[in-house]
Parts: C-alpha cells; sequence; structure tokens
C-alpha cells in the first residue's frame, strides 16, 4: 500500500494563487490562530512565484486611533486584534492599486511595530516593485464569519467576563465583522485556512512567536500578559475552528504546526 504523500502547504497556496482572479491578480487570504505559521508561509510562496505579501497585522489603526476607540466604544478597543482595529480603508486603497500595478510601479505597504504597538513612519515602509501574479494576504480573522446574537451573549472567558460584562465590545466587534470585513472578504478568490488542533496550543505558539520577536525567553510576568492579550482573540478562534469561515482550502495541523490533513470546500 503506498503511503500517502505529505501535504505540502507552499503548493496548496501555489495552486490557488494561480487561480484567476476577479479583478487583476487573484487575490488569497490565510487565516489561522496566533503561531500558526502563516506569515512565514506567505512570505515564502511569495518570493517563490514573484506575488506581493501583506499581513493583516500590519493595518492596525495607530495607537492614536484605537485610543480615541477606546475612549468612544470601549476600553478593550485600545488592544489591537480583534476586528474593528484595522484600518480597512488603507487595505482597501492599497488592494486598488495593487491590482493595477504594472511593471513600473513602486507601491510602498504599511507595517507596524508590534513592540512599540504603532504603525511605522510611512518613510520605513517596504516598496513592492513591478506588476504581482497574485496578492497574497495572512491574518488570523480573514474569512471568519459572524456569529449569532445568541453566541454573543455569554462570556468566553475571563475577560469577556470582567470587562466587557454587558457584551459591548464583542457586539461591536461582530457588527464590524458582518460589515466591513465582510465587504473585505468579498474581494477575496480564495481562502486557504490554517486550523489549530484546539484553542489551548495558541498560548504556547504565541510564547514562541513573542520570545523570537524580543530575542530571548519570556518573563513569567510576560507569560501573564500573553494570557490576557490571547483572551482578546479566542471567542473567534474558537468559532473559526468550529467552522466559522468562509468556504476554502482547511488544513488541518498538529501541535507542531504540520500539516496533517486537508478539505476543499467551495464556495
Amino acid at each position: 500500500m503506498t503511503a500517502p504523500r505529505p501535504i505540502d502547504l507552499r503548493d496548496l497556496l501555489a495552486g490557488l494563487a494561480f487561480r484567476p482572479g476577479k479583478n487583476g491578480p487573484p487575490l488569497i487570504g490565510v487565516s489561522g490562530a496566533q503561531g500558526s505559521g502563516k506569515t512565514t508561509l506567505v512570505r515564502s510562496v511569495a518570493s517563490r512565484i514573484g506575488a506581493v505579501c501583506l499581513s493583516l497585522d500590519d493595518v492596525y489603526w495607530p495607537a492614536y486611533h484605537r485610543a480615541t476607540l477606546a475612549r468612544q466604544v470601549h476600553p478593550l478597543f485600545a488592544t489591537r486584534g480583534p476586528p474593528g482595529t484595522h484600518d480597512l480603508p488603507t487595505l482597501g486603497h492599497l488592494l486598488d492599486r495593487l491590482a493595477i500595478a504594472g511593471p513600473g510601479d513602486a507601491i510602498p505597504l504599511p507595517a507596524f511595530d508590534k513592540l512599540a504597538d504603532d504603525r511605522l513612519p510611512q518613510a520605513d515602509w517596504p516598496v513592492f516593485r513591478g506588476a504581482p501574479t497574485a496578492i497574497l494576504i495572512d491574518g488570523w480573522c480573514l474569512g471568519a464569519t459572524p456569529q449569532t446574537a445568541e453566541n454573543l451573549e455569554k462570556p468566553v472567558n475571563a475577560l469577556e467576563r470582567d470587562e466587557d460584562p454587558d457584551a459591548i465590545w464583542r457586539t461591536a466587534i461582530n457588527a464590524h465583522l458582518a460589515g466591513p470585513y465582510a465587504r473585505l472578504f468579498s474581494r477575496f478568490d480564495g481562502f486557504l485556512h490554517l486550523r489549530a488542533p484546539g484553542f489551548e496550543v495558541v498560548q504556547a505558539w504565541r510564547e514562541e512567536q513573542q520570545a523570537e520577536l524580543v530575542g530571548r525567553d519570556l518573563l513569567q510576568e510576560e507569560k501573564v500578559g500573553l494570557h490576557r492579550f490571547i483572551q482578546h482573540f479566542e471567542r473567534l478562534t474558537r468559532h473559526m475552528l468550529a467552522g466559522g469561515v468562509l468556504p476554502g482550502v482547511t488544513v488541518q495541523l498538529d501541535a507542531a504546526r504540520a500539516p496533517v490533513s486537508h478539505a476543499v470546500e467551495s464556495r
């Protein structure tokens, strides 16, 4: 009996990127829980096929804008991550420019400094030159679907229970997801969803990611801070793991981030 061929995530993503796009180069989104390896994957494939790669993380609203959201809507919007904390207008304009880019064009790509928790000055943004073969975007919540009002009632963790007892924050997130994020997602030509084995692995994955970012092992108090940070993502991550995503290619990962199976769901 022949052993099944190992799943190659790069080949899967490249296959999606070579499909025709609705409005120019194919626009492909890669979703996955924090630390699942989606950014590394997207960058690897983009360099291989001449695509432009972006991260939803790089279009977070600047800190001052999130502070305004925290005052006007809910204090938890000061923390980057959930729908509502991304600058979708800037991303939309960028996608428009990339869709019609020619060989002589040079397009700056937004960049965000996670350690400073703020957007980098435009002078420090990377520049994509030429016409991309595809547009590849990674983002933890790309392709997520909104929840029902009933799903929003019960808190999923201590953060929601103690800091969002009236469900104002999570209801606002859901409204963003059902409105401007859904309109953004409708532009995509395909999705690759990297499914973690469970939410329980996300803390370990995110700790590894943060340790690489700071260049050292994390202190215990930093791990505690990360635990609180990850709770901002828990509700929607669990929803996506349970199938709350738009149709696409879904790859099941194990705790070591290795792909173990995949399925294709047509639109």
